[in-house]
């Protein structure tokens, strides 16, 4: 959409196929190359980007997965299947990765930036399956899990900040 949002349309529902009416009763069939006009061609000129666009932002991998498709719409399709997991996959990974933040801990040997970096990586992934967590309690986990040696610093930030609007990384 950021390239031309008239190109999602034409990948969602599929490419633009210029037709002419002919006939008693009318059937409309696809105009052949010297009876298009300007806005046929545009119009066409659409699915040729569409495609090139996802063409050109998968790898070799993909594309053999979607080479033999012939319209956009078809190679999304494809993409989707090949990428789409399961609801209960979907669920299955949302309860692990919960587990994960529920029980995660800054380890002994780790710096406040690895430990940022591994908690940030897990709220990323959960926020990808769709399981959003408030910001507030994102701050106050990341407050909780500090070893006791910065229980001086955690007083600090709680007395000093506004922990409804403070982010993730200002604690840091």
């Amino acid at each position: 959409m950021a390239e031309d949002s008239e190109l999602w349309d034409v990948i969602c529902d599929g490419p633009f196929v210029p037709t002419k009416n002919l006939g008693d009763p009318t059937v409309a069939i696809p105009k052949m190359g010297k009876e298009l006009n300007d806005v046929d061609r545009k119009s066409i000129e659409k699915n040729f980007r569409a495609k090139k666009i996802l063409l050109c932002s998968i790898g070799p991998d993909e594309y053999n997965r979607i080479s033999i498709c012939q319209s956009v719409k078809e190679i999304w399709e494809a993409l989707q299947i090949a990428h789409e997991e399961t609801t209960q996959i979907k669920q299955s990974k949302i309860d692990m990765l919960t587990t994960e933040y529920e029980l995660f801990r800054m380890n002994d040997d780790e710096s406040i930036q690895d430990m940022h970096t591994r908690f940030t990586s897990i709220i990323n992934e959960l926020h990808f399956l769709g399981e959003t967590i408030p910001r507030n309690k994102l701050v106050r986990k990341i407050l909780s899990v500090l070893p006791s040696s910065w229980v001086s610093k955690v007083n600090a930030i709680t007395e000093a900040k506004d922990l409804q609007t403070l982010t993730i990384y200002e604690p840091i």
